[in-house]
């Protein structure tokens, strides 16, 4: 099942349900439904999740958006897409694709630290690198602006698939993640980290919440980052999620290992695409990632 939240004028944040190129409208107060949270918390499993809200979309009979009417930049005076999730936490982790040399190489050149092919992790082994990305405040969605630090000269987006847990740290959905860094800020040393990491505007989630039903194999994922600069491509690259170093369900284990996360927290998996330095980002670019299965996220850059 795929999930999402749009504003509507005159009615605010909306619940939807996509099916094909409908959106069906789910909200309802009197059941407690006003936000995908709502339906995460209430499901408790990506089953109950899909079976909650197949429920409320017979019992409501509303009819359907267009889903392409929905797929524009944030105004107040017509419905468009909003983050798919207001994610109470959103964390991230580093060193968990293994990278091919090319990668590797540009990577490293961005000031980016990967580990070396022989020590790559294994499965469920190493201990991940975790870390805090950000609150529902700091996140954008779909089509609205990703940032630029102010004091950044050269930023990179890290595009990744992204888990969102229910209690315990269950997996109930996958989206997309772009993890926004910035690299000079990063490379003064790991003191910085979270200045290079969390600020407003430095990371998007959408466009959709995707139940696990839905993925035949997130391990068989093919992902594409582009960078778009006047209306031209300066940067594209792709990667598979058959090159992640972790299940996601080991990354969910140790987040939540001694340090309980509320339902609803976003786990990005990591980045398989490093993108080059000569792609640091400029005011007015767009950032466009696509994950199989679960669709485009767009974002314009703005600068501070």
């Amino acid at each position: 099942m795929k999930l999402v939240q749009f504003f509507s004028p005159g009615k605010g944040k909306r619940v939807g349900v996509v099916q094909g190129d409908r959106v069906l409208d789910i909200t309802w107060g009197d059941e407690d439904v006003r936000s995908t949270l709502d339906l995460l918390i209430q499901g408790k499993t990506a089953q109950g999740v899909a079976t909650r809200a197949t429920w409320l979309a017979r019992r409501l009979r509303r009819r359907g958006l267009d889903w392409r009417e929905l797929q524009r930049s944030p105004s107040r005076h017509a419905p468009h897409l909003l983050t798919p999730i207001d994610a109470p936490e959103v964390w991230g982790v580093k060193h968990t694709y293994a990278l091919e040399p090319e990668q590797a190489r540009a990577h490293r050149e961005s000031g980016g630290a990967h580990l070396p092919p022989t020590e790559t992790p294994s499965v469920g082994g190493r201990r991940p690198a975790l870390f805090f990305k950000a609150t529902a405040h700091r996140v954008a969605g779909p089509y609205a602006r990703i940032a630029i630090r102010s004091d950044s000269v050269l930023t990179l987006p890290e595009p990744g698939l992204a888990v969102v847990l229910g209690a315990g740290g269950v997996v109930l959905a996958v989206t997309v993640c772009t993890d926004m860094t910035a690299r000079d800020i990063e490379r003064a040393g790991a003191d910085y980290l979270s200045q290079a990491k969390v600020y407003r505007g430095a990371c998007a989630l959408g466009p959709c919440l995707v139940t696990p039903d839905e993925i035949p194999d997130l391990y068989m994922l093919q992902m594409r980052c582009s960078i778009l600069r006047g209306g031209a491509t300066i940067f594209t690259d792709a990667a598979n999620t058959a090159r992640l170093c972790y299940k996601v369900e080991d990354l969910a284990g140790w987040l939540s290992r001694d340090n309980p996360v509320p339902a609803g927290t976003t786990l990005s998996t990591g980045t398989g695409i490093p993108v080059a330095v000569e792609a640091a980002l400029q005011d007015g670019d767009q950032v466009t990632i696509e994950v199989q299965g679960i669709g485009q996220l767009n974002n314009p850059v703005r600068q501070g």
